[in-house]
């Protein structure tokens, strides 16, 4: 039977880590609906910011030149998070990402049901001329969200791999990006990712 966690990079070198938010539902029919809704909710990235709450970074997905567009996530959209600290000059105050892998196994029969998204930095699609990596990880990073039903358990999952400081640019972003890395290190990440996790599952 196919795994969600079978779509997680392999961890080669840095920093790993893995944030989750579970749900237990009363019956099989409600873990479905619920694995529906947060299936949605996951595509739906320029919502992320409602769904995470007061102080949350915001997101927008873009088309391949960086003009925002409002539409479900697929593979090979591009997004960008606006964190709520001073900003790449590579990405014009934003982390770019690129959506690099999608798999979706939807049964409600089955013992098992997930939809995986794996995104990795990237260039700025607005700078056509600079091809230096606008995020705080370097290229090798990705974060794998996943959103499974497991019988009648929900669960929404982060899993960066990977996470290793991008050096590879302008001295400015080289000493922010480690900054921002180091601390991300130290679990100053977590909290964004686990009010989204939680929030896609609970959110009213």
């Amino acid at each position: 039977m196919p795994n969600a966690y079978e779509n997680i990079p392999p961890q080669v070198e840095g920093e790993k880590t893995d944030t989750i938010h579970i749900v237990d539902c009363p019956t099989l029919e409600q873990a479905h609906h619920l694995f529906l809704l947060a299936k949605d909710r996951l595509k739906d990235i320029s919502m992320w910011h409602q769904f995470s709450g007061f102080g949350s970074a915001r997101f927008a997905i873009t088309d391949a030149q960086g003009k925002e567009l409002y539409k479900m996530a697929e593979k090979g959209d591009l997004f960008y998070i606006n964190l709520p600290a001073p900003g790449p000059l590579a990405g014009d105050g934003k982390e770019w990402v690129r959506i690099e892998a999608m798999d979706l196994l939807e049964n409600a029969n089955a013992e098992s049901e997930y939809l995986t998204m794996t995104v990795r930095p990237i260039a700025n699609p607005r700078h056509h001329n600079d091809a230096s990596i606008a995020h705080f990880y370097g290229h090798q990073s990705t974060s794998t969200f996943i959103v499974e039903r497991y019988k009648n358990n929900v669960s929404v999952a982060v899993h960066g791999r990977n996470e290793t400081p991008n050096i590879s640019t302008n001295l400015y972003d080289t000493v922010r990006n480690t900054i921002i890395a180091l601390a991300a290190r130290e679990g100053l990440s977590f909290p964004q990712w686990k009010s989204l996790t939680k929030g896609i599952l609970e959110y009213k």
